[in-house]
């Protein structure tokens, strides 16, 4: 392979991740512009709105996200359908899982992910899903506030949950003094990961 073609290559790539960040982009703001239209009491949560707190302290530590998730009360699902659904997302719920399809023939990568809130996500996790009271406005959307968003972080754990408590301690977003704010597990949790930052 050529210089040249490497390059053009490398370019084809950055183009190509610069539109599915843009899709991303306007996948969460056609949703949340839908619900707040609508009237209807919702937050970002997950890696858009991790982004959104890391955005404030330090852009060049945002990593992208391939999700858009929401938290809703569950009462409130059938008026977040209408307003979605007017908007051209298509309801599926899959497997127990409430989704909001970004068009008719697009696939579950390509939604709008739905939880609820006052709800486990799974049955063994510590903590229930916080509620959409415990939100802040964040430019035109409603993100999930700092400290239940990291709860929820902490409550899940999976790998991509510790990596996103990962970024926020190395800018300095949470710190050693978070521990005492959850119960013991998920301290422990936290605790673990200011001592093990390297694993």
């Amino acid at each position: 392979m050529t210089e040249f073609n490497a390059e053009y290559d490398g370019l084809m790539a950055l183009d190509r991740m610069e539109r599915a960040v843009e899709k991303i982009r306007d996948r969460l703001l056609r949703s949340t512009a839908a619900l707040e239209a609508a009237g209807v009491p919702y937050a970002v949560i997950g890696g858009n709105a991790v982004m959104a707190w890391v955005e404030q302290v330090d852009e060049s530590a945002v990593r992208f996200t391939q999700d858009v998730d929401l938290v809703l009360r569950r009462e409130d699902l059938g008026r977040a359908a209408q307003a979605l659904e007017k908007n051209g997302f298509v309801h599926r719920r899959t497997a127990g899982i409430e989704m909001f399809l970004d068009g008719p023939g697009a696939k579950a990568r390509d939604a709008v992910h739905v939880i609820f809130s006052g709800e486990k996500v799974r049955p063994e996790y510590v903590a229930a899903v916080p509620d959409v009271s415990e939100s802040t406005s964040f430019k035109t959307y409603r993100v999930l506030g700092l400290e239940p968003l990291v709860r929820m972080k902490l409550t899940s754990y999976r790998r991509k949950d510790q990596v996103h408590l990962l970024d926020m301690l190395a800018i300095g977003l949470i710190d050693a003094t978070w521990p005492a704010r959850f119960p013991p597990e998920l301290a422990a949790r936290l605790q673990q990961l200011i001592d093990t930052p390297d694993g």
